[in-house]
């Protein structure tokens, strides 16, 4: 011990100048006056710089020069992070960080057969951390867990065992139950949960066999227990569609009604809708929206102007943060839901109505509060001067895009037409400048249809179709993007902080292996490190109108990179821009709201530095919460787009059709079924024939023996096998 002793003595003594400078820094940095001030991020910063093992509080703090007054608030720092999983407490009462000790903190993704995925916090720089059914350690899916890294038996690909649960994520869920003598069991709609929940005969609230439930989980599992749950709330029967939707609504926890409390302000905020002097009057300016057929929300309206040589573009949007003030009931809410939630027969707000579809609402021959961005243009499209106004108008009309691509395609003789002819002319020709510029200048023209349901008042499906855009649509998008470019532009100039709209570029191996793939179309691209956006563009202007138009569209959509809200502003890839924000749509969006309040604050007014450290802090948290909801909104999208899916599937078990392979993986194939726009699964195990080999980089399964091929993009023959509306399965029998 003695040894041990000295040898530490030798290396404090050691210690150079340099490190003692810092550490003085590191001291200057904790003093009473400044510990309040440090984020999280700067304790790990100065964790990892300076601290080599893990140590108590009391250790921290000395090592780190906390002052004694300080030592309380230290402390509740500490415990707050390791309950957040950037610090790990360890026996002895001992915090160290997750990366030194092999440990990663995450959020468990489940699978139905078991196992799992944590995918790490956005501190670690690892990839997903596999999970073993027997390494799962009581874990349920969606909570936040401690794992350590045991094994990578593929470069890339750790696998792991769960240590510690954080925080249990599902005090909730939705499932069918099922009777077991006077007990039961729900089965989770989400198959990612794969526990069932064991519900008790005093907990069962009357629930029938088959009846969708809600369930409060009052025991989590351990390794000898499933969860115990109590039904809260019985849905209705599964097979009734409006129920099947409402059961996803509640699996993802969305806010569907308001609050009495939001609702009384939203009341009393409505009524405070008069112009003040500071406000531009535009009502004599013609103003108008275009919107779709069934749309209430109408957040934008349009103006042009002819100016000689060029045009005056306006671009006219609610002033929404004029009723949702910060820190209100209204924009905590707001802050909570991040987004409206829309799907394929209905819409959950981020506002209320009164609000939403009132107030806010640019409605024809109604004055309106907006913020109005003037942006002058020579005849070629290029941008000249931005100007930005509080104001107020008054729209002069509602369209819809249907009625503006007719007046645009075939004219008209209506004299209440005539007032607008040759706006919506200008309209036209100028929005078609801008995006021939746009896409010349990089932006990249994906062509991936969308799907168009038709539900009738019973909830039934009746038709599922193309989303077809026309002219109007066309018109509509580039002027929003027209205005939110200039919007970011204008802020960046001004050095204003604020929440941009983020894509960035594709990840060099994805882009090799969609290079590789295309070269059996005979299609050809440069070096993944030398592909700019035109290139890629390039090559879908390419394939317009080919056999394989579809295949390549999808397959670099998902080479792409997500895009995201952000504090920081590196561009927008797909676009070609090099500064993006949100600010059109603040009815439905809080980045747009947020972006309204930055720029009435101080496009006329400094922000300081303190300022701009304080809104750096703040607009990091509501971009991640944004981009978050904005995930859970499109997902909600997706799942009931596949329910309605195999709604509308149910009466055409055994019909055969043709469809296209739209993805490939080692279980089977999916099969966009033509002309009902309905995707399916083949599975492998049920094509009898040989046994089938998948080539992942290649997206196709090969027959080992008869060397039958099914890849991406091809056309098959198929017999609609089976249909799981619980699910939201179709399964699909190859033909032939």
């Amino acid at each position: 011990m003695a040894i041990i002793s000295q040898a530490f003595t030798k290396i404090y003594v050691s210690i150079t100048f340099q490190s003692v400078v810092e550490y003085q820094e590191i001291h200057i940095l904790l003093n009473s006056s400044n510990i309040m001030k440090l984020t999280d991020a700067k304790i790990l910063a100065l964790l990892k710089k300076k601290i080599s093992r893990p140590m108590k509080i009391s250790e921290l703090s000395k090592q780190l020069g906390v002052a004694e007054a300080d030592h309380r608030e230290f402390r509740n720092r500490i415990k707050e992070m390791a309950a957040q999983g950037s610090l790990i407490k360890i026996r002895g009462g001992r915090y160290g960080l997750p990366d030194e000790m092999n440990l990663i903190t995450g959020k468990l993704q489940g699978h139905p057969n078991g196992f799992g995925f944590v995918i790490p916090d956005k501190h670690h720089d690892t990839n997903d951390v596999y999970v073993h059914q027997k390494s799962m350690n009581e874990a349920m899916h969606q909570d936040h867990v401690v794992v350590r890294v045991e094994s990578e038996k593929e470069p890339g690909k750790p696998e792991g065992r769960i240590i510690r649960i954080l925080e249990r994520n599902t005090p909730n869920l939705v499932g069918v139950y099922e009777t077991f003598g006077r007990d039961g069991w729900v089965i989770p709609t989400e198959t990612k949960h794969f526990h069932d929940v064991f519900i008790p005969g005093k907990n069962r609230k009357d629930a029938k066999n088959g009846q969708i439930v809600d369930v409060k989980i009052e025991t989590y599992p351990t390794r000898h227990q499933p969860p115990v749950g109590k039904v809260i709330e019985i849905l209705g029967k599964s097979n009734d569609p409006e129920v099947e939707v409402q059961s996803i609504l509640r699996k993802f926890g969305i806010r569907q009604g308001f609050p009495p409390k939001i609702i009384k302000e939203a009341k009393a905020v409505a009524k405070e809708n008069q112009p003040t002097p500071d406000r531009k009057d535009l009502t004599d300016l013609l103003t108008f929206t275009i919107d779709g057929e069934t749309a209430k929300d109408f957040d934008d309206a349009v103006s042009l102007e002819s100016m000689g040589e060029g045009y005056r573009l306006g671009v006219h949007i609610a002033d929404v943060s004029h009723f949702v003030e910060e820190n209100s009931h209204l924009d905590e809410e707001a802050f909570e839901r991040g987004t409206s939630v829309y799907y394929a027969d209905g819409v959950i707000s981020m506002l209320p109505e009164i609000l939403s579809n009132g107030a806010c609402s640019l409605r024809p021959d109604e004055m309106r509060l907006t913020l109005s961005v003037f942006m002058d243009f020579d005849r070629q499209g290029n941008a000249l001067a931005t100007k930005i106004h509080k104001s107020f108008i008054k729209s002069k009309r509602r369209f819809t895009y249907n009625e503006v691509a007719e007046l645009i395609e075939n004219g008209s003789d209506k004299e209440s037409d005539t007032p607008f002819m040759q706006t919506l002319a200008d309209m036209h020709h100028f929005s078609q400048t801008l995006r021939k510029r746009r896409f010349k200048n990089g932006s990249v023209d994906f062509h991936v249809p969308e799907p168009d349901i038709h539900v009738d008042e019973d909830g039934k499906v009746k038709q599922i179709g193309i989303v077809k855009h026309n002219a109007a649509h066309q018109l509509i998008e580039e002027f929003m993007l027209a205005a939110n470019q200039a919007v970011a532009l204008s802020l960046h100039e001004k050095e204003i902080p604020c929440i941009h709209r983020i894509h960035g570029s594709p990840d060099p191996n994805k882009l090799l292996e969609f290079k590789e793939f295309i070269t059996s179309f005979g299609l050809r691209l440069s070096s993944p490190d030398k592909i700019r956006s035109q290139d890629l563009n390039a090559l879908l202007k390419k394939i317009q109108g080919t056999p394989e138009e579809r295949v390549v569209n999808t397959l670099l959509l998902r080479t792409m990179k997500k895009a995201r809200y952000s504090e920081s502003d590196p561009g927008h890839y797909c676009l070609g821009f090099s500064h993006y924000a949100h600010f059109t749509s603040p009815i439905r969006r809080y980045p747009d709201l947020i972006v309204h309040r930055l720029i009435k604050k101080y496009l006329k007014h400094k922000c300081s530095k303190k300022e701009k450290k304080a809104l750096q802090s703040s607009l990091s948290e509501i971009s991640e919460q944004s981009t978050q909801m904005e995930i859970q909104a499109m997902s909600i999208e997706r799942e009931i787009i596949s329910l309605r899916r195999a709604q509308f599937m149910t009466d055409k078990i055994g019909k055969t059709f043709y469809g296209i392979i739209t993805g490939v993986t080692g279980f089977g194939f999916f099969v966009e079924l033509e002309n009902v726009f309905v995707e399916g699964l083949v599975k492998i195990s049920s094509i009898m024939d040989d046994y089938y080999l998948f080539i992942e980089t290649e997206h196709k399964l090969i027959g080992q023996r008869r060397h039958r091929v099914f890849q991406i993009g091809d056309r098959v023959k198929v017999r609609v096998k089976d249909v799981d509306i619980s699910r939201r399965q179709i399964a699909l029998q190859v033909m032939g």
